[in-house]
């Protein structure tokens, strides 16, 4: 697949210096985690800035530093690469502290680089100032920019200097070619997804670890597959007790959440060395609360038997419900299998979630599915249903008018669901059925009587009354 990217802009700093507060002022939203734990960001991030009507893709990159920890040389690689990847560079230097050997190490390595960049000083509005300023001026640094990230101070001369830099350069992009269909991808810790990504998009985009829980933040990366947009959104594993676990853990959850309430379709990564598992059938039933179509991708299938799949497949958690009516693909991220069929039916299951069907249509298989079974009663009074129409997606909403609008028994109301799903061939799109009580047809339709009508009828009261005495 061809990788496109925009004119972007890379944030560099030592960690804990505020590069993700400036990547959601500048992106005007809350995709990067903002905590006072330093080295959170590990990845990569993209985001898109709307500057003097034109767009730039912003990436928040993790603190590059001489603090050594199990990712630190993965994490410094990440950085260096987002920085030779973008236009221009935003080096953000910590105002309320003084220069240390990783802001000067950093400052040359950019300086070498011999691309445009220039110094973003934060944290202006601590009452502590450093010599930072005047230090860099010493070692040739030209146009400063200060700025308060967490308090929005100097963001707009910031954005100005930011158009500024890109004045000559042809800017190839507006609005509609950054959109594209989102994926949100999910699954537990090490499942695969960070894999499944670098090697869909072609791109060591995100660090990949044998560890549990490398990914802690949601991660965008956009590309371009068969001529149309695409975004990928890779999200932290959900662990089994993310709820009493670290805040940086909980953090993560709701980030995953959250890409799964923005996206179009999810796509949920199960580990099939490990089969399915309870952890999966929980995030399963979490996203299709949201009502997003939903793939199935069975990972790591080559480290599995023909045997041992077929087992798979057969054990009890396989067959339970919350996968029925999803649509399952094998894939192997590693090796680069079933790429083809699992993207074509995420495509095939994004266009039917986004399908309006006609009253007519449905209103035929609806009367097919009535006089199949006996419909039930309720308190003595059977229920009949007067029409169906489309009524939404995201999930996709059929409404049923009825003489009842509550007290529906659940097993009527799934044998509805399923019957609808088989017909339309709407497996992996989450469908809900509503019934609504309608109103009767000839309520307030009363025929007016005329004057006359209205004298005879006078007329006739009178005479009985007077009959009765």
């Amino acid at each position: 697949c061809l990788f496109k990217m925009l004119n972007s802009i890379a944030i560099l700093g030592r960690p804990n210096v505020g590069k993700s507060s400036l990547f959601n002022k500048l992106t005007k939203t809350r995709n990067a985690i903002v905590s006072d734990f330093s080295g959170l960001t590990k990845d990569r991030n993209f985001g898109y800035a709307s500057i003097k009507d034109q767009q730039y893709l912003v990436v928040d990159t993790g603190g590059v530093g001489s603090e050594v920890t199990e990712f630190s040389a993965a994490i410094t690689e990440q950085a260096l690469i987002a920085a030779e990847d973008s236009n221009l560079i935003l080096l953000l230097i910590d105002g309320s502290e003084e220069l240390t050997a990783d802001d000067i190490d950093l400052y040359q390595s950019i300086r070498k680089m011999n691309k445009q960049f220039f110094v973003v000083l934060n944290k202006i509005d601590i009452k502590k100032r450093s010599n930072a300023k005047e230090d860099l001026l010493k070692f040739g640094s030209g146009d400063m920019v200060e700025i308060s990230a967490e308090h929005s101070r100097g963001i707009k001369e910031l954005q100005n200097a930011i158009s500024q830099q890109f004045a000559e350069l042809s800017i190839a992009s507006s609005k509609e070619d950054i959109k594209g269909t989102k994926i949100a991808v999910i699954g537990r810790p090490n499942a695969g997804k960070s894999t499944f990504i670098n090697q869909f998009t072609k791109q060591d985009r995100l660090i990949v670890s044998d560890v549990p829980g490398t990914t802690i933040d949601s991660i965008h990366v956009p590309f371009v597959f068969d001529d149309e947009n695409f975004i990928f959104i890779d999200t932290a594993g959900i662990r089994k007790k993310y709820k009493q676990s670290h805040a940086v853990e909980y953090f993560s959850y709701v980030r995953a959440m959250h890409a799964v309430d923005e996206s179009d379709i999810v796509l949920m990564i199960v580990d099939a060395s490990d089969g399915i598992v309870d952890q999966d059938l929980r995030i399963l039933n979490l996203i299709r609360g949201y009502g997003k179509p939903v793939v199935v991708a069975l990972n790591k299938i080559d480290e599995l038997s023909a045997d041992h799949l077929l087992d798979l497949k057969e054990t009890k958690k396989f067959q339970n419900s919350a996968l029925n009516d999803l649509i399952l693909v094998e894939i192997s991220g590693l090796q680069k299998r079933g790429f083809k069929k699992l993207f074509n039916t995420l495509a095939k299951v994004n266009q039917l979630a986004k399908t309006k069907f006609s009253t007519g249509k449905l209103n035929k298989l609806l009367l097919k599915f009535t006089n199949s079974t006996n419909t039930p009663s309720i308190s003595g009074r059977q229920i009949k249903m007067r029409y169906v129409h489309f009524g939404g997606i995201h999930p996709t909403k059929f409404i049923i008018h009825s003489n009842f609008s509550s007290k529906i028994p659940s097993n009527y109301k799934r044998y509805l669901i399923n019957s609808f799903r088989e017909e339309l061939n709407l497996n992996g799109v989450e469908l809900s059925i509503i019934f609504k009580k309608g109103d009767n047809p000839f309520d307030g339709n009363k025929n007016e009587l005329s004057s006359r009508q209205i004298k005879k009828k006078k007329r006739l009261i009178k005479h009985i009354k007077k009959s009765k005495k």
